[in-house]
Order: C-alpha cells, then structure tokens, then sequence
C-alpha cells in the first residue's frame, strides 16, 4: 500500500524527462533544452534503473508525429485564448498578430517540445515498474549495435 503512495506520478515523470521505468533518472544529458548542441542528446541508459532509452534501432523516428500533435493543441491553445481575451474580427488584422505570436512561440517553444515528444514516446513503449530496484532490466532484441547512430 505504502509502494503506491510514494510512486511518481505519469505526468510529472514525462513533464520533467524522467525514465519511464523507474521515473527518477534523467532522460537526457543536458537539462538545458536551449543547449543546442546537446538537445537531444540521451543518456544510453538511465542513470537510476540502467533501462536503455533507445530501445530499437530508429526508434524515435515517431516522435515526429507526437511533436506534431503537440504543436497543433497548442497552436489550438493559443487560438482559443487569443479569442477570449482579444477577439477576431473581419475589420482588422488581429488574426495576423496571432499566427506572427504563435509562429514566433513555436520556433521558441520546439526544443521544449522535441524533448517533451521523446519522454512521451518512451514512456507509452516502457511501463513504470515499482520493484525495478529488485528487477532486472528488459533485453530488447531488435537492438543491433552496430547500426545504432547509423543515420
């Protein structure tokens, strides 16, 4: 009962780039995503757990998909807030001002939401396991060393 009552929580793991097995390592190197040269540079395995953070060959071609809905909910975010709190109007060029704002947001926000697709992406594939302290790491197959940084 206690185990439950101390487990991180799903959001906060993957808010904050934490492993998605044991939710305490850090995902990435850098926890600077405005570090440029190192934005998604992932540790090989998490620092805690030793759960590797590429699990197959290409396997974060995905994220691409994930950033993309991210950056539609909040362009959609951006939309319906402007709306409230400003308005459209056919007389004006104020939808103008929102899509200047909301593509300067975007280009500023997308380290931020590169890392955050990665985190999300590795936690639907690899499950919080409360006793990975006592239990050894999954073998993942499909990992071929030699082909791995390939690309």
């Amino acid at each position: 009962m206690s185990e439950t009552k101390n487990k991180p929580l799903y959001l906060w793991s993957v808010l904050t780039n934490r492993c998605p097995r044991c939710r305490q390592g850090k995902l990435f190197v850098t926890e600077n995503p405005y570090d440029l040269k190192k934005n998604t540079a992932m540790h090989e395995k998490c620092p805690e757990c030793g759960q590797p953070t590429e699990i197959e060959v290409g396997f974060y071609y995905g994220t691409s998909y994930v950033s993309y809905a991210l950056t539609v909910a909040f362009s959609g975010f951006t939309f319906v807030a402007w709306w409230v709190l400003i308005g459209f109007s056919l007389y004006d060029n104020r939808i103008f001002y929102w899509l200047g704002l909301n593509a300067f947001l975007l280009i500023v926000l997308q380290p931020v939401f590169m890392r955050l697709s990665r985190s999300m992406w590795l936690s639907w594939f690899v499950k919080y396991n409360p006793n990975w302290k006592q239990e050894k790491v999954k073998d993942y197959e499909r990992i071929v060393k030699e082909q791995m940084n390939n690309w």
